[in-house]
């Protein structure tokens, strides 16, 4: 009976197994299929680039130009065989890369190195194919944040040679990096000069020890006829005009930089600066481009400046937040046994002049304005005295100057100014808001908030509250002079 039963059991599995097995080989016929289908066509692709690659340049000339551009690890198995498919793959990976990117919330760069073709006239910078695949746009100028500021400053371009038209011929070549850069914005104020624009270029091209070409757009003349010093001291060659450049020019770079970077105002961030530069070099930087004897506010070694009196600079200001009181200010600080000067720069005030009188200076006081903006001057260990008017300015004061003497080895102080010294108090009844209540004001925005604050405003420190500051400068003088 067992017997029997057995065939019927057996038959079954066979015909399982059977159908399983042609199963299976059907599955990888249809994946054959699959992957000869499509597999193929990445390939393909790579193969066209590479066609599109060899129109451009020679493989010999291409590997000249764009070697520079790898990372150092590339180089160093440069000499090592590798499989094509890895080579196709890797040339998709540098097409990718962006060139531009956001350095703070204040600054875009392009960067770009290789055969860079840059015609001035048509703010345009032509770029190899291997470099990108897209076009870029920047303005460079360091407040993107700013409307205003950014009105009138334009764009630049970066873009890839077409694949099937001969590049631009180049009527000049330089052997050293380009440096692509705007001064307009709201340049011809001191204060955005520095911080908008020559602490950024400092931070941009000091690496570069003077070998590096300034390409300047929105050119003002008396601009860089007034900043010359430093610039000669931050490239070694002319400055081109890209708005006065021959409109048939196409300059040929090794390296193009488009845009300068922003750390903070009037500040450099040394953690993100080629070989870790800061504020201290670029201090002594300006000493050599304008001369400046005094590194430090320390009496010199001639026994005859051990005996000079201390020198007190009063920033002076006519048009608004001027002292109402500067005589009486001098005459006090004279009887404290400062040496006092007065002085008020403006846009014609002969900048290295100046700089040697500050640099002079043990103690400098002012009222917030671009004017303190010479603090950059002093000598380390000097005094840097804010007079901050009132209506609730103390973050505005701390950001544009208390901030950044630090990093400037400066001693920071401020005097506030109180309702009864100011001018506003002549202008305006006891119980105003303007004068109870700032926090108010300046809750209806920043133009109404800088119109009665800083455009309508003129201060007169009290002598004798202002007589104790002084004092306590005088006591962090380095030299500590006593006898005051």
């Amino acid at each position: 009976m067992k017997s029997l039963r057995a065939p019927p059991r057996l038959e079954p599995r066979r015909t399982g197994n059977a159908l399983i097995v042609a199963a299976m080989l059907l599955s990888l016929c249809i994946l054959s299929l699959i992957k000869a289908r499509y597999c193929s066509a990445p390939y393909a692709k790579l193969r066209s680039l590479a066609e599109i690659e060899s129109i451009e340049v020679p493989e010999s000339a291409a590997a000249k130009s764009w070697g520079a551009a790898l990372p150092e690890d590339e180089d160093d198995e440069g000499d090592v065989a590798t499989p094509p498919k890895i080579v196709a793959e890797e040339t998709v990976t540098v097409i990718s890369k962006p060139i531009c990117s956001e350095t703070s919330k204040r600054s875009n760069v392009c960067r770009a190195e290789g055969d860079a073709r840059l015609r001035g006239s048509s703010r345009t910078i032509f770029l190899h194919p291997s470099l990108t695949d897209r076009e870029w746009k920047i303005k460079p100028y360091c407040r993107k944040h700013d409307g205003p500021a950014m009105k009138n400053i334009e764009e630049w371009t970066l873009k890839p040679l077409a694949s099937n038209e001969p590049p631009p011929r180049c009527t000049v070549h330089h052997k050293v990096p380009a440096l692509v850069f705007s001064i307009g914005g709201f340049t011809g104020n001191l204060f955005h000069d520095f911080t908008d624009v020559i602490v950024p270029l400092f931070i941009s091209s000091y690496q570069f020890h003077g070998e590096v070409q300034f390409v300047v757009s929105e050119n003002k003349p008396w601009w860089v006829s007034k900043f010359i010093s430093i610039l000669n001291q931050l490239s070694n060659y002319d400055i081109i005009d890209a708005d006065d450049d021959d409109p048939d020019a196409v300059r040929c770079f090794p390296r193009v930089i488009v845009g300068l970077s922003f750390h903070k105002e009037l500040g450099v961030d040394p953690s993100k600066t080629a070989t870790g530069y800061c504020m201290v070099e670029f201090k002594a930087m300006l000493r050599k481009a304008y001369g400046l004897e005094r590194p430090t506010a320390a009496p010199w070694a001639d026994q005859r400046d051990a005996k000079r009196k201390p020198r007190l600079l009063i920033i002076s200001r006519r048009k608004t937040r001027a002292f109402l009181n500067e005589r009486g200010m001098a005459d006090m600080a004279m009887s404290l046994g400062f040496d006092v000067r007065v002085s008020e720069p403006d846009n014609t005030t002969d900048l290295a002049k100046f700089a040697r009188l500050v640099n002079s200076a043990d103690v400098m006081i002012g009222v917030h304005g671009a004017g303190l903006t010479n603090m950059v001057f002093l000598p380390a260990g000097a005094v840097l005295i804010q007079v901050v008017p009132m209506g609730g300015l103390d973050w505005v004061a701390r950001d544009t100057f208390k901030k950044p003497s630090s990093d400037m080895q400066l001693k920071y102080m401020d005097y506030h100014i109180k309702a009864d010294e100011s001018s506003l108090s002549d202008q305006y009844p006891k119980n105003h808001p303007v004068l109870k209540d700032p926090d108010s004001i300046q809750k209806q925005g920043w133009y109404t908030t800088s119109k009665i604050y800083l455009e309508n405003q003129n201060v007169k420190p009290h002598l004798r509250r202002l007589r104790n500051t002084l004092l306590e400068a005088l006591r962090h003088l380095p030299h500590g002079r006593k006898e005051a």
